[in-house]
């Protein structure tokens, strides 16, 4: 009897391995660049600003005219704030939702800001060395200045360098729109060509809310700082290139706006020439950074150091001054007071940040992303009240006659 075939039985291939997308370097360059923008903005208040003579007991271009000449430009610091903010908003919040993005927002600015704003507070309305021209703070301002609107209610900043966070704040604003839409490639192009053409024309339009909401000082670096993070997640083209080039010249023309009060401030001119070249170099460092120029730096401080930045921007100025005050009222000389203020400011600022920051964003990123905080796509059930007899009977009462 002739044996029997037996079928073959199907040859099962393996699954192939799904490939998902290499996760791209931590960018250590970044908390870098933060430290410096963070640290230039230190010495334009410290070393800077020559209008609050009783800080040093003289002026600072008096007692140290280099270092005060160098000073005097420290605040373009904050425009390489903007333009990192518009790198790393993109980064962060790419294929997130609404909600997410408005949590990590909060978790983000809110939790090193109230510690900063009860600190400040404490030295300026208690500590003997604090500004004697500073008015003291108020129980209501304080209360203000928790919600970080203390700008737009027309309440005095419990630190003057809050300003700054208003004007963040309005670019996450304007930025949830597109998060709403999605983020794209296209979208996220035609977004900045427009917001770029509103900067463009706002001179020309007689709307102080019109002005408010496109920013035309600041807004080149936050569209630039977007244009930036296409090329680092998509590459480099001509486009791309060309609208960070064109955000630069937008940039250093609004330079001759922003430089008067700042020239009040140092108490003598600003050099144009000097603006823009520390200007054209933040845009040509991010560049790099985009263009993957800096992955090689993996420097693992860097990352303690871009933690502290954001305590060391809220606490530096008021608390600074307080403590320069006490440094020359002890006869120390002007340097070793700037390294022993510097020395403490980041001593504060990484105690603030361990033991005040951390656990309270994890607190508040608990709460926020909480299931009851979520809003309902229908309205909920109509919670059911126990009524005594007698109102029950009013009620229908009421009915009957509707």
């Amino acid at each position: 009897m002739p044996a029997v075939p037996m079928p073959s039985l199907p040859v099962i291939a393996e699954p192939a391995p799904i490939e998902t997308p290499a996760a791209r370097p931590r960018l250590y360059v970044l908390d870098g660049l933060r430290l410096i923008a963070s640290l230039g903005v230190v010495a334009f208040h410290w070393t800077g600003v020559d209008i609050h003579p009783n800080v040093w007991a003289g002026t600072p271009r008096a007692l140290m005219p280099t270092i005060h000449s160098i000073g005097s430009y420290g605040w373009l610091g904050v425009q390489l704030f903007f333009l990192i903010s518009g790198f790393v908003i993109c980064m962060s919040c790419w294929g997130k939702s609404p909600r997410a993005y408005f949590s990590s927002r909060v978790v983000r600015l809110f939790p090193a800001y109230w510690i900063g704003v009860l600190l400040t507070t404490a030295v300026v309305n208690y500590w003997p060395t604090a500004r004697t021209d500073r008015k003291p703070m108020s129980v209501s301002d304080v209360l203000t200045n928790l919600t970080m609107l203390e700008r737009p209610l027309g309440v005095t900043e419990a630190d003057g360098v809050y300003w700054t966070l208003w004007i963040e704040l309005r670019f996450y604003i304007v930025f949830a729109i597109m998060v709403v839409l999605g983020l794209t490639y296209r979208r996220l192009v035609a977004f900045c060509m427009i917001w770029t053409t509103l900067v463009v024309i706002s001179a020309n339009v007689d709307s102080p809310l019109f002005g408010y909401l496109v920013q035309p000082q600041d807004a080149p670096y936050f569209i630039a700082g977007i244009v930036l993070y296409l090329i680092y997640r998509f590459g480099a083209n001509p486009l791309l290139l060309g609208m960070v080039v064109f955000e630069w010249l937008i940039a250093q023309n609004r330079l001759h706006i922003t430089q008067g009060g700042y020239e009040y401030e140092v108490h003598h001119a600003l050099s144009w020439p000097v603006m823009a070249t520390l200007s054209g170099a933040a845009f040509l460092v991010m560049l790099g950074v985009a263009m993957g120029a800096f992955n090689s730096i993996r420097w693992k401080w860097l990352t303690v150091a871009g933690a502290l930045t954001y305590p060391v921007y809220l606490l530096h100025q008021e608390i600074g001054w307080a403590m320069i005050r006490l440094a020359r009222h002890q006869g120390i000389g002007h340097k070793t007071t700037l390294l022993l203020c510097l020395i403490f400011i980041l001593a504060l600022s990484w105690v603030v940040h361990r033991y005040g920051e951390r656990p309270l964003s994890k607190l508040l990123k608990r709460l926020m992303d909480a299931k009851t905080l979520s809003l309902p796509k229908a309205d909920p059930p109509v919670k059911r009240r126990e009524q005594a007899p007698e109102a029950a009977a009013d009620d229908q009462v009421l009915a009957s006659h509707s």
